[in-house]
């Protein structure tokens, strides 16, 4: 996918440029490190792969102590 005029968008908790950027493009979910200025790999997902990552954030599958385990 062409990445290029696509409208990104980071968490207003980002700072100190350690961050992600996040942007559609018709079904696709892009994700980027804001560090590489746009030019490194983005990771693509679809609908449903991004619906299944956001229900396990908000169940807390993502915090420190469960990814210990």
């Amino acid at each position: 996918m062409d990445w290029t005029k696509a409208k990104w968008r980071k968490s207003n908790f980002s700072s100190g440029g350690s961050c992600v950027e996040v942007a559609k493009l018709g079904d696709v979910i892009g994700v980027r490190d804001t560090k590489a200025l746009g030019r490194g790999p983005v990771l693509e997902f679809n609908r449903s792969e991004w619906a299944a990552f956001l229900a396990g954030v908000a169940d807390g599958q993502f915090e420190f102590d469960v990814l210990d385990r």
